[in-house]
């Protein structure tokens, strides 16, 4: 199944708006960090930093980078039923957590918009998966 350039173009323009939010709230903090402390925000500004450069590839690549859209449904999905919406039904969400959450709501409304499901379905679901072995290491067991 091809992608019309409409979808690809739809596509860049998820990786590019990705890559540029991250560039603008991640990357500040990656390049100028305010301590020295190796903590569990600074893996996640690494994460989301990777993720930012890996969009820019998506540019080039919309169709080969479809993962990392995938991904990124995936985590906030995961992050705003699991972390978000027991902590809003309990506690209510604090100033991060809000700001997090709304973050986390434009990728759940944007991202499954862009990406093509019917594609996603034949090619990662449907389609054959890759060999585990190769034949010449078949061939010697």
């Amino acid at each position: 199944m091809e992608l019309s350039i409409r979808r690809l173009n739809i596509l860049r323009a998820m990786y590019l708006f990705i890559a540029v939010g991250l560039g603008l709230t991640i990357w500040p903090e990656i390049l100028s960090p305010e301590n020295s402390i190796a903590d569990v925000d600074t893996v996640v500004s690494a994460l989301l930093g990777a993720l930012g450069l890996l969009c820019l590839l998506g540019l080039r690549y919309p169709q080969k980078m479809l993962p990392l859209l995938i991904f990124e449904f995936i985590w906030k999905l995961i992050w705003t039923l699991a972390f978000a919406l027991p902590m809003a039904l309990d506690i209510g969400l604090d100033t991060y957590a809000s700001e997090t959450l709304f973050a986390c709501a434009i990728g759940l409304i944007l991202v499954p918009l862009a990406i093509p499901w019917g594609y996603v379905f034949n090619n990662y679901l449907q389609l054959k998966g890759e060999p585990w072995r190769t034949a010449k290491l078949e061939s010697i067991t």
